[in-house]
């Protein structure tokens, strides 16, 4: 999300009294957004995005959760619509808090562990020299998929996801 933040010369501040996280709020093309960065650790994330969603009256279909993703191949954009945690701690805690797995995901593909590394281990990893780049520019794709999101919705968003992967 720093990228983002970066390219729309966006400055966090901390959420209102209550809420675990640093905001920055925008406006592209008549489209406010909220751009929120949990200050939990990410397996208790859903303890700053619900308190946000409610706050800001979001509806699960104008909210998006970004994240790491094992079974999405390395540096290649997934956005998918309710589905469940797939492992991920900080997408189970986001819907155990939201009591809804009914928002919008965009999965950053880490791919998969090499042979018997534990996948907490592997997530928590520096990338490889060789795959710094690579990664870099999944980050920079991210952040236009984020943009693509806040103005166009999560149909457009997913469907751009998956042309920047081809």
């Amino acid at each position: 999300m720093e990228r983002f933040l970066t390219e729309h010369e966006l400055t966090v501040r901390r959420a209102r009294q209550g809420i675990r996280a640093e905001i920055a709020e925008l406006n592209l093309e008549g489209n406010r957004a909220v751009i929120a960065l949990p200050t939990t650790s990410m397996n208790h994330s859903g303890q700053s995005v619900a308190p946000l969603v409610r706050y800001y009256g979001v509806e699960g279909d104008r909210l998006l959760v970004v994240h790491d993703d094992i079974d999405v191949p390395f540096a290649k954009l997934k956005v998918q619509w309710s589905r469940g945690h797939g492992g991920n701690n900080g997408v189970r805690s986001t819907i155990g808090s939201l009591k809804t797995n009914d928002f919008w995901r965009l999965k950053i593909g880490v791919g998969r562990p090499p042979g018997r590394t534990d996948p907490a281990d592997f997530v928590l990893s520096r990338f490889a020299a060789r795959e710094r780049d690579q990664a870099e520019a999944a980050v920079y794709r991210a952040a236009d998929v984020v943009d693509r999101f806040i103005r166009f919705g999560g149909e457009d968003a997913r469907q751009y996801a998956g042309e920047l992967n081809d």
